[in-house]
C-alpha cells in the first residue's frame, strides 16, 4: 500500500442499539461523507462488542471511531479517537437525508465519481474561548486527510464539507460537490461545451442559437461574480476549463444536513473523566473528588488483571503436572499388563496381589486445591502386621518371580522366544504319558483268569 494511503485517517461509523428507518440511513448518508478512507460495508451483529472494533483498528490503520446511538428523546453521535480516546459526545438536532435533498433540488449534481477521494474541510467560527471549541475543531481535521496546496491535484477535490459553529452553541453540517464552470462567454456556447448537446432542430443555422438569447429559461440563468470566480493554476477535466483562465466556482448541496450541540467531553474511549459537560458543572472538590474515583477503578481494575494472570499461569502449571501423572500411570499399566501375561504363560495361573500389586491410580493436585481431601484409609490391626512382617509364602513366591523375569530377559537377549521354551515343555509331556498310560493298564490275560475262577 502507498504511503498516503497508510498514513491516511481510517474510520468506521456504527451504531450501537436500534436507531430505527430514519437513523439507520442517516448512518449510511454519514458514511458517504467519510468516504473513501472508511468501511462503508461493514455489517455491525448484535454480538459485537466495542473492544471487537478497537482490537481490529490497528491492522487496518482505523483512527477514529464514530457511533450513533438512539435514545426516547434524540440521536446521539459519537467522536472518538482510538484507541485511548478523547471521546466527544453530539445531540442530533435536526437532520435531513440524501434524498430529502436531492428531491427537493431542480438541479443536482451527483455521481459516483463524486466519493471517490476525501472532501475538503471547511470549518467556520472556531476560534472563540474555550477549550471544548479547540478540541472540536483539531478532532474534525483529524478525521480527514490534510491538503498539501502545492501537490495537491485540483481534479481530485469534488465535494467540501461545511461545518459551521453557531452563537447559540450548535453545529451546522452541510456537504457540498464542487463545479468549475468556464465564465467570459454566453450561454448558448456553454450549452455546446457542454457534453449533451442541445436541441436544434428549431434552427436553420447555428448562429441563431448562438445569437438569440430567448432560448435560454429562467432555471439556467446563474449568476458569477467576483466572488466565486478564480483563475485556474491546473487545468481540469470538465470541458472549457484551462489553465490560467478565469472559471466560476459553483456548490450544489447533495446532503445529509445536520444540526449538531455537544454534550460533553470524555477523557478515555467512552468512559473516563468528564472533561466538559454543556449542563452540568461541579465544584473543585467533586471534580477532586471523581479523579480519586478514577484512580480507584483503575488500580482495582490492574490488579484484578494482574490476579487473573496468576490463576492463569497456576491452571497451566496444574494441567502440566496432570498431564505428566497420566502419562506415568500408563507406562506402568503397560509394564503390568506385560507382566501379567508373562506369568500366566510361565506359571499357569493368576498372580497374587502381593506378587504383582495393583498401581494406585495418583491424585491429581487439582483436587486438593479445589478443597476435595483425600479419603482416609483404615486398615485393621491384622493387615498391618502382615505388612509389617510379610507372608513367608508369598515372599518365596515373589522371590521366584523375580528369578523368572530376570530370567525371561536373559532369553530375550539371547534371541530365545518363547516358542523354544514351549516345545520343550511339549516333549518332556510326550515322553511322561506313554509310561503313565502303561502303568495304568491292566494285562487282558489278568482279567480272564479272573472270569474263569
Amino acid at each position: 500500500e502507498p504511503e498516503e494511503l497508510v498514513k491516511a485517517p481510517h474510520s468506521f461509523v456504527i451504531n450501537r442499539g436500534r436507531l430505527g428507518k430514519n437513523g439507520h440511513e442517516l448512518l449510511l448518508n454519514f458514511r458517504k461523507i467519510m468516504e473513501p478512507y472508511t468501511a462503508s460495508h461493514l455489517k455491525v451483529q448484535k454480538a459485537n462488542v466495542l473492544k471487537d472494533f478497537v482490537h481490529i483498528a490497528g491492522p487496518l490503520n482505523v483512527t477514529h471511531l464514530v457511533v450513533f446511538t438512539k435514545t426516547e428523546n434524540a440521536i446521539y453521535l459519537r467522536t472518538a479517537k482510538l484507541p485511548h480516546g478523547p471521546t466527544l459526545t453530539y445531540q442530533v438536532k435536526e437532520y435531513s437525508l440524501i434524498k430529502d435533498i436531492i428531491s427537493s433540488q431542480k438541479k443536482s449534481v451527483i455521481y459516483e465519481k463524486l466519493f471517490d477521494h476525501h472532501p475538503l474541510l471547511v470549518l467556520n467560527n472556531f476560534s472563540g474561548d474555550g477549550m471544548h471549541l479547540k478540541l472540536m475543531a483539531t478532532t474534525f481535521q483529524h478525521m480527514f486527510p490534510s491538503i498539501n496546496v502545492n501537490k495537491t491535484n485540483l481534479n481530485t477535490i469534488r465535494r467540501c464539507l461545511l461545518i459551521n459553529y453557531n452563537e447559540d452553541q450548535t453545529l451546522d453540517l452541510r456537504q457540498y460537490a464542487i463545479k468549475v464552470v468556464p465564465t467570459g462567454m454566453s450561454k448558448a456556447v456553454k450549452k455546446l461545451i457542454q457534453s449533451k448537446v442541445p436541441n436544434l432542430s428549431q434552427h436553420k443555422d447555428i448562429s441563431d442559437f448562438i445569437e438569440k438569447s430567448g432560448n435560454l429559461s429562467e432555471s439556467e440563468v446563474e449568476f458569477d461574480g467576483a466572488a466565486n470566480t478564480v483563475t485556474l493554476p491546473q487545468p481540469i477535466s470538465s470541458r472549457g476549463n484551462i489553465a490560467s483562465e478565469k472559471s466560476a466556482i459553483r456548490l450544489y448541496e447533495i446532503g445529509p444536513r445536520m444540526t449538531l450541540q455537544l454534550m460533553k467531553i470524555e477523557e478515555g474511549l467512552m468512559s473516563g473523566e468528564v472533561l466538559f459537560h454543556q449542563f452540568v458543572s461541579k465544584t473543585p472538590e467533586e471534580i477532586k473528588a471523581l479523579k480519586e474515583r478514577c484512580k480507584e477503578k483503575k488500580l482495582l481494575k490492574e490488579k484484578r488483571r494482574a490476579e487473573q494472570q496468576r490463576n492463569v499461569e497456576k491452571k497451566k502449571l496444574l494441567d502440566n503436572k496432570e498431564e505428566k501423572s497420566i502419562d506415568a500411570q500408563v507406562v506402568s499399566d503397560e509394564e503390568r499388563e506385560e507382566d501379567l501375561k508373562w506369568y500366566r504363560e510361565a506359571v499357569g495361573q493368576e498372580p497374587d496381589d502381593s506378587i504383582l500389586p495393583l498401581s494406585k491410580k495418583r491424585k491429581s493436585s487439582s483436587d486438593s486445591s479445589r478443597g476435595k481431601l483425600p479419603k482416609k484409609v483404615k486398615f485393621s490391626s491384622e493387615i498391618d502386621k502382615k505388612q509389617q512382617n510379610g507372608s513367608s509364602k508369598s515372599d518365596k513366591d515373589y522371590q521366584a518371580f523375580l528369578k523368572k523375569k530376570k530370567k525371561r530377559k536373559e532369553a530375550k537377549l539371547k534371541n530365545k522366544g518363547k516358542k523354544g521354551r514351549k516345545a520343550k515343555l511339549a516333549t518332556k509331556k510326550t515322553q511322561d504319558k506313554p509310561d503313565q498310560e502303561k502303568t495304568s493298564q491292566k494285562p487282558k490275560s489278568f482279567v480272564k483268569k479272573r472270569k474263569k475262577m
